[in-house]
């Protein structure tokens, strides 16, 4: 795992925007980020992008960590709850693999254990390896 955690730490943006890489697997991961001032929109609640990006961090290390290079071809995302501070945390959780394509469910949740967001994705598995 210390393969995969030297590639996401090269994750340029996820690093800062503030996002923490919590755990690591193959097929899962979770990872967290911790409110701040930068992350909250127009309205004071925590940007899309921001929820996004903490998504879909984990949903590439959870699709990367089986030393497959793997890069998401469609993605989707549901926002039930505005957040306007705290710690969000996401975990995903593959739900098919095949030799050319996973899935996975990222829900992020709020300090209190609430869905925030729904976050889908679909990856193809490339012949590279990490």
């Amino acid at each position: 795992m210390d393969k995969i955690r030297k590639f996401l730490a090269n994750d340029r943006f996820a690093r800062l925007a503030g996002v923490e890489l919590l755990d690591v697997g193959p097929g899962r991961a979770k990872a967290s980020l911790t409110v701040g001032e930068k992350h909250l929109n127009g309205a004071g609640m925590v940007h899309g992008a921001a929820i996004f990006v903490l998504a879909d961090f984990t949903f590439a290390a959870a699709s990367n960590a089986y030393g497959t290079l793997a890069v998401g071809i469609n993605v989707s995302i549901s926002f039930m709850k505005a957040v306007k501070s705290g710690v969000l945390t996401a975990e995903a959780r593959e739900t098919s693999r095949n030799a050319k394509l996973a899935t996975y469910d990222i829900p992020v949740r709020d300090e209190t254990g609430d869905l925030v967001a729904g976050f889908q994705g679909l990856v193809y598995r490339k012949k590279e390896t990490i």
